[in-house]
């Protein structure tokens, strides 16, 4: 018998574990991809500044113009190239800070002294903005600086009157493009743990928009705030998170119990049942306690029905062998008794055999022969009918004519649905037909008589005949191997066993009719 290879498996227990880890772990698994949250958190949190600088800077724009006659100065000519197209209904800009391509540069550099202070007008234009800024900047937690053209501060909480023109984003701005940067910050407090998880958490957005009056610069508005984040809000909720992770361990837990209900212990109870039943326990063939799913109570079944027909087949072998065993034993001993004295009369040891003597001897030899050679022929019809069908079909219109052939001394008469089509071998429906129609014959049968009738999965033959009815005390005992009331006459008791064997092996039947008169047996061919 080749058997798998031998390599490690993992057992269904480790499968089981591996994945409700795996489901534990999940939620805890999901805290990382949050890291790409982080990015599109920033990319709100640019696109909020650009709005908010863009109104500042409407309204910085309208006070510049509004002083241009009194002498205020403005900064340098925006290029060409970076004015938009006057002919544009809408010109946005879009937010595109990148956490992930590298765009987080250093802390911001500290302000520096202004090589020249802002002129007057700028200042009042800052002093006029700065409670607009404040009151903004307590709804939006935005930090708001307001520079003149040269890039001094001339409102905001702090560094008024200090330069910021070295800054790059600032620097940019100055020269008429907008330009948002990330850059790293010192919290004013540690941060929780659980921040760890995210990059986002440890930096700033700065956003500085350019103030353009009649194609020169006339100021910028340097915005900046820190990303919104996930974390913060788990972190106040940690109560609640930790509820959640509970449910997650708990649901774990339901999880594994559904598992090892419904797959595991109905496993283990049928390798264990699998193990009582090569132990020869006759007492394992009951069903499981438990099947768990329909599945396992399939396989369940499958395999317990499978072990009990093998036992029963091994049963029925052991029967078998004891019943051959039996009836081989009494032909050969009596050929081996005859060949024995034989041998001593041909030797002319003392009290040889008269020829007549002889003769009877020979006679017997030759008897037991024959009902060997008769018992030898029946288990091969035995064997052939054991085997299984494939995809065998036939009509007893044609077997009926084929044992009208065999049986010419006999009348047989046959009808009813004879052109149904059955799902046996024409040899095979010959050989059961052939064994009724011999024991008939040889209990003085005159007549037999076939009537078939359709019903619809199965094809009903009723075979009767007018011959020697079957006593009581014989009927139930008339389908067992070697079992025969004509062993003097050469009967071997196998006939009625092979045709129950043909049928059986087939999906058909075969019983005996009560009847008053000779004798009858139903039979159910499957149909083809």
């Amino acid at each position: 018998m080749s058997t798998a290879p031998d390599k490690w498996r993992p057992s269904l227990g480790l499968v089981i574990f591996t994945v409700l880890t795996t489901v534990g772990v999940l939620p805890l698994v999901g805290l990382f991809f949050f890291r790409l949250y982080d990015n599109q958190l920033i990319r709100q949190t640019q696109a909020e500044l650009i709005a908010q600088s863009r109104v500042l800077a409407t309204i910085y724009a309208q006070e510049v113009t509004a002083r241009l006659g009194g002498g205020l100065t403005l900064g340098a000519e925006v290029p060409p190239g970076v004015l938009p197209d006057p002919g544009d209904q809408v010109t946005p800009i879009r937010p595109a800070l990148d956490l992930t391509a590298n765009d987080l540069l250093r802390r911001r550099p500290d302000a520096q002294a202004a090589v020249r202070p802002a002129e007057p007008a700028y200042v009042e234009i800052g002093a006029k903005l700065t409670p607009i800024i404040r009151e903004t900047q307590k709804v939006t937690l935005a930090g708001f600086r307001i520079l003149d053209p040269q890039g001094v501060v001339i409102a905001g909480r702090q560094e008024v009157g200090q330069s910021l023109a070295h800054i790059e984003e600032v620097a940019d701005a100055l020269h008429g493009q907008y330009r948002a940067t990330l850059r790293n910050r010192v919290p004013d407090k540690p941060p929780p743990p659980i921040y760890s998880f995210s990059r986002g958490l440890g930096v700033h957005v700065f956003s500085a928009m350019p103030v353009i009056v009649n194609n020169r610069l006339a100021g910028v508005i340097y915005t900046t705030r820190t990303p919104s984040n996930i974390f913060d809000h788990l972190y106040q909720e940690r109560g609640k998170f930790v509820l959640a992770g509970l449910a997650v361990i708990l649901g774990t837990i339901a999880i594994g119990l559904v598992f090892s209900r419904t797959i595991t212990l109905p496993m283990r109870e049928l390798i264990d049942r699998a193990a009582q039943i090569g132990r020869g326990d006759r007492e394992a063939f009951r069903p499981l306690r438990h099947y768990g799913t329909r599945e396992f109570a399939q396989l369940s079944h499958s395999f317990l029905g499978m072990a009990e027909q093998l036992a029963r087949r091994s049963d029925y072998i052991a029967t078998f062998s004891a019943h051959l065993t039996h009836e081989l034993k009494s032909p050969l001993t009596s050929i081996k008794g005859a060949a024995e004295l034989l041998q001593d009369s041909v030797q002319g040891k003392s009290g040889s055999l008269t020829p007549a003597e002889q003769t009877t001897f020979i006679t017997n030899i030759l008897s037991d022969t024959q009902r060997l050679e008769a018992m030898a022929q029946r288990l091969r019809e035995l064997a052939r009918a054991e085997s299984l069908p494939q995809n065998e079909r036939t009509e007893l219109a044609h077997v009926i004519a084929d044992l009208r052939s065999r049986f010419p001394e006999n009348t047989i008469e046959a009808n009813g649905s004879l052109d149904r089509a059955i799902g046996m071998s024409p040899e095979k429906a010959l050989i059961v037909l052939s064994h009724l129609a011999d024991n008939a014959m040889r209990h003085k049968a005159k007549s037999i008589r076939l009537h078939a009738v359709d019903q619809g999965t199965t094809l009903q033959l009723t075979v009767s005949n007018d011959g020697e009815p079957i006593s009581a005390p014989n009927r139930d005992r008339i389908f067992d191997a070697f079992f025969t009331t004509r062993r003097d006459q050469g009967g071997t008791g196998m006939g009625l066993a092979i045709a129950r064997a043909v049928m059986a092996s087939h999906g058909g039947s075969i019983r005996l009719e009560p009847t008053d008169q000779g004798t009858a047996f139903e039979l159910q061919f499957p149909v083809a």
